[in-house]
């Protein structure tokens, strides 16, 4: 007896293709720089009108709700903001480490003389906005710890304003951006890290290098299962967390312990997935039920399995996270932490505090000009060439996006400032610098495309 006719199998193949394309579809919505920076800008935009509004006292009281697991005396008990910045924000930063992985794979910081470029460049955006804002706040002990502020230059935002262009601005511009961002992302984590932490419990350091060890390990094992690295960067991040490091670093050092290779030989694959294709249609019979064609669901069994182990773990872990990251995650750290509130403020005393002039010039004079200074040195001692099509009125522009400096900067003044004041002081300055970076950097490169 047949289970299906010819004309069945054709429409079922096509709904199958269907739902593949849709699939594919929404992948590539969800992994859209301009879509996921769109999605923040709006929470951001929500979290300024509730600061402003009669729900900021409601609001913040939801943010300061106490969430937790109790297991008898045992208990980790932390509020929703501290959930969403320190447990959600390490997915973040699994993300990104699995980005800066990539790029230091396969991408452009696997060639030095592609890399160079971008890297110093990055450099340069990092130590002229320090300096700008150490010029501020020098005479003060108690903001002069934010000098990590505006050193940050976000990937989703600036990625994101400069896909608005499409093509008509050459490939390398973006290809250098988004390295130089990656570049940035690794000096900032490298900073949260050492200067942004608490005094470290040096037990739960030695605790935490155990279980990187044994990540490592696994990894030097070929173990390519998931499972396995979850549980134990779970630990990690418990470890990390306990040990008064920030506890987003163990994102980082999960995704580097993350396989990044296929579990298959993909050399082999073609010919043996041909070989299997072939031997399912020879064991295949119409005319007899599915249940009883073992042959042929075990055949399909075993290639399901094979397809399945090809794409490395690093790829399947990135591509179920970015939309829970981008689309959640990162809207809800910009919801409960772009709250500036500006009632009964003076706003003319709040625009020329040290902390506010540091870290807006910093992020939009400071950046392009350490950007553009330590890009000109090394073109110029020609120690690599701008990238092809490239001229230097491109440069200006993206050299002006790295000043939208928004998820990371605000992240950093949580972590630098303990007064109230100056943490409202810096997010400001980060949103006015971020939105002046963003447009101008915009018009900068629009009119370059349109000149050319």
């Amino acid at each position: 007896m047949s289970n299906h006719n010819p004309a069945d199998n054709s429409v079922f193949i096509d709904e199958v293709h269907g739902q593949i394309q849709r699939k594919v579809k929404l992948l590539q919505f969800t992994h859209s720089a301009t879509k996921a920076a769109a999605v923040m800008l709006l929470a951001a935009i929500v979290s300024l009108a509730i600061a402003n509004s009669g729900l900021h006292e409601p609001f913040l009281e939801l943010v300061h709700t106490k969430l937790g697991i109790v297991v008898g005396d045992w208990s980790l008990i932390m509020s929703a903001g501290h959930f969403i910045n320190d447990l959600l924000m390490a997915l973040f930063f699994l993300l990104v480490g699995l980005e800066i992985k990539y790029e230091m794979t396969v991408g452009e910081l696997t060639n030095v003389r592609n890399a160079v470029l971008p890297i110093l460049a990055a450099c340069g955006g990092v130590l002229v906005p320090v300096l700008i804002f150490v010029l501020f706040n020098l005479g003060s002990p108690e903001t002069i710890g934010g000098w990590g502020v505006p050193t940050a230059t976000d990937i989703a935002f600036a990625l994101g304003i400069m896909s608005l262009l499409g093509d008509r601005i050459p490939n390398g511009i973006k290809v250098f951006l988004s390295t130089l961002a990656v570049a940035d992302d690794i000096i900032a984590i490298l900073v949260i890290a050492v200067f942004y932490g608490h005094t470290p419990d040096f037990a739960w350091l030695a605790g935490a290098g155990v279980i990187l060890a044994l990540l490592l390990f696994l990894n030097h094992k070929h173990v390519y299962a998931l499972s396995p690295y979850l549980a134990l960067g779970t630990v990690l991040w418990f470890c990390v967390y306990q040990s008064g490091v920030h506890s987003t670093i163990a994102g980082v050092l999960v995704a580097f312990a993350i396989p990044s290779g296929s579990q298959i030989n993909l050399h082999n694959f073609g010919a043996w997935s041909r070989n299997a294709i072939k031997k399912l249609s020879h064991a295949y019979n119409p005319d007899e039920h599915i249940l009883a064609q073992k042959d042929y669901l075990h055949g399909v069994s075993a290639l399901t399995s094979v397809a399945s182990k090809v794409t490395p773990p690093a790829v399947k872990i990135e591509h179920g996270l970015y939309p829970w990251v981008y689309f959640l995650f990162l809207p809800l750290f910009a919801l409960t932490n772009a709250d500036v509130s500006l009632a009964g403020a003076n706003l003319a005393e709040i625009l020329s505090s040290p902390v506010f002039l540091g870290v807006f010039l910093g992020l939009v004079v400071g950046k392009p000009a350490g950007i553009l200074l330590f890009s000109l040195m090394v073109v110029k001692t020609r120690l690599a060439p701008l990238p092809a099509g490239v001229t230097w009125r491109h440069m200006i522009g993206a050299a002006v996006l790295g000043g939208v400096g928004f998820t990371m900067a605000i992240f950093v003044s949580n972590l630098a400032f303990s007064v109230e004041a100056y943490v409202a002081a810096a997010k400001l300055a980060i949103l006015i610098a971020s939105l002046c970076a963003g447009v101008i950097g915009f018009l900068l490169l629009y009119l370059e495309a349109k000149r050319s």
